[in-house]
């Protein structure tokens, strides 16, 4: 069947492998560096200016939609030069030339001004319809919230610029570097990839004028009643359990799913959170994560490449970072619950230590003195008023297999900080199995398991400690089977919402001297390791809280 664009003869037909999006060229236009990480697959989060520009284009974005002498989205390519995209709308005047519009979301504060990125636009569109072969005559932008078309006179001066502009274009998005971020640049405050450039951010240091990005982040849905089944309805992720509706939530405000034992996910569901991008992770009962879903449009595929060079090479400071702020995020724990001053003062040492161990064997060995210390004294940050029978039954760290309460809970809590590392892993596009510290031979997420290590005791430890000692956790939260304790779903519910409220707490970050939540700054550290993976930045810093 033809279209309204085959009839008028502007069918631009499939773009060879190197040409250039004009969108990619506008990006460039406003920042190199927003192009780079568009071609790289980074998708901004929506905003209202995103969501107006999306609803302005509705009606032209739509190919059949010709009307008369008028066509819209319009597919149209340069050969020569390498360039494509595609135009709002294109009209036939009574000389049979062609008109370009561009349709432009413009805030009603703002004038409906023609910008130098739209001047590109109209240009780089007018060649590629010359090259087809069309006379064009004319060239607008359409601002919809003024209703107001505003005529663009194209020069050769434009020209010029058009054609150096898809030149630098190429050459930027086929770096395997990324472009340095802006610095102190107004551009930056109104720019939608803040939330994933991190431009004031990459400069490790306290951050003089912040940017503040939308909150990417949303809701994180934790499915957790056996038996239950959710489903897609509507646009909505809807959980069933028998003839009861547990909950209805809308796919736009969730940014993953956590599946936490048997519950069932249909296949309309999982397919339209690969569509959408949005990461799905399942564990077991006792919270161990066994696997997660994705889609296969993963952004940064030459930092991905690059992440197992480094994960079979080895990155000693960036693993020395790692354990440092483990270390000394234990020693602030101890501190805040009242333990041993002096265990807090070795645990101190032992962070200097780890920043200038020579190797990542002696890391190992600092990390291992300073976890028995800690752990020793764990039980010991209890309060009185918990069970006596608690601390006596801890028998030290134990992970899989642990029978005893305390470990029960700090096993389900860093399960859960496991799949949240791995979500923010996967929105970086990076593989959650390279990493620098745990071993991938076993088939480990090494890479966010590594991530992690500086989030274990302020969110996990912290969380398990107040639930304990705020009387959250008591009779109906462990069954105990043959000498062993497990979580009731009383107590694994109860623990859920004490982690997540830590996640989305609020604090000032050592570094960047700003407050976000905790679940951004887990992002924000795997984009800061991205950082050294795409050049944009030499070292890694991680978070130590006082």
């Amino acid at each position: 069947m033809r279209t309204a664009q085959d009839e008028a003869g502007l069918d631009g037909g499939e773009p060879y492998e190197d040409s250039v999006p004009i969108s990619l060229v506008a990006h460039w236009s406003f920042c190199p560096r927003r192009a780079w990480l568009e071609a790289m697959g980074e998708k901004a989060p929506q905003v209202a200016q995103m969501a107006e520009g999306t609803a302005a284009h509705r009606r032209v974005d739509t190919p059949s939609a010709g009307e008369g002498d008028t066509v819209r989205a319009v597919d149209v390519r340069e050969r020569t030069l390498g360039f494509h995209g595609r135009i709002d709308r294109a009209e036939r005047l009574p000389s049979g030339a062609l008109r370009v519009i561009e349709h432009k979301a413009t805030p009603v504060k703002r004038s409906p001004t023609v910008s130098e990125a739209n001047r590109l636009q109209l240009t780089l569109q007018t060649m590629a319809l010359e090259a087809m072969g069309h006379e064009v005559a004319g060239a607008q932008v359409y601002f919809t919230h003024h209703h107001r078309n505003v005529p663009v006179d194209l020069d050769d001066a434009d020209r010029s610029a058009a054609v150096a502009a898809v030149e630098a274009t190429r050459k930027v998005v086929s770096s395997t570097r990324a472009p340095a971020p802006l610095s102190d640049d107004p551009k930056c405050m109104r720019c939608s990839h803040s939330s994933v450039c991190l431009p004031e951010e990459r400069q490790e240091a306290a951050v003089v004028r912040r940017i503040v990005p939308p909150d990417p982040t949303g809701e994180v849905v934790h499915l957790t009643a056996p038996g239950s089944r959710a489903s897609l309805s509507r646009g909505r992720l809807t959980v069933v359990q028998g003839d009861e509706k547990l909950a209805s939530v809308p796919l736009e405000r969730m940014t993953a799913v956590v599946v936490h034992g048997n519950v069932d996910l249909s296949g309309a569901l999982l397919r339209e959170m690969m569509w959408r991008g949005l990461p799905g992770v399942w564990c077991t009962g006792t919270g161990r994560v066994v696997g997660w879903t994705n889609g296969v449009r993963s952004p940064n595929g030459g930092a991905r490449f690059r992440q197992f060079e480094v994960a079979a090479q080895g990155r000693v400071d960036v693993a020395r970072e790692f354990i440092a702020a483990k270390i000394s995020n234990q020693a602030t724990i101890l501190r805040r619950f009242g333990g041993d001053a002096s265990v807090v003062a070795q645990l101190r040492s032992a962070t200097r230590m780890a920043l200038t161990a020579p190797t990542e064997q002696e890391l190992f060995g600092i990390e291992g003195r300073a976890a028995a210390a800690y752990f020793d004294r764990f039980p010991r940050l209890l309060s009185d008023a918990v069970d006596s029978s608690i601390g006596a039954n801890f028998p030290g760290r134990v992970g899989r297999g642990a029978v005893d309460e305390l470990n029960v809970a700090l096993n389900y809590g860093y399960g859960m900080l496991l799949g949240e590392v791995i979500r923010a892993v996967l929105a970086c596009g990076l593989d959650p199995h390279a990493g620098l510290l745990h071993s991938p031979g076993r088939n480990k997420p090494a890479l966010a398991l590594d991530l992690m290590e500086e989030f274990r005791a302020p969110l996990v430890d912290a969380a398990v400690l107040t639930a304990f000692n705020n009387g959250e956790f008591g009779e109906r939260s462990f069954t105990h089977v043959l000498g062993g304790a497990r979580f009731t779903q009383h107590g694994r519910r109860k623990l859920i919402s004490g982690v997540e409220r830590r996640l989305v707490t609020e604090f000032m970050h050592p570094v960047f001297q700003y407050r976000m939540t905790w679940r951004r700054a887990i992002e924000v550290q795997a984009r800061m390791f991205l950082g050294v993976l795409d050049g944009t930045q030499p070292t890694y810093k991680g978070i130590r809280v006082r």
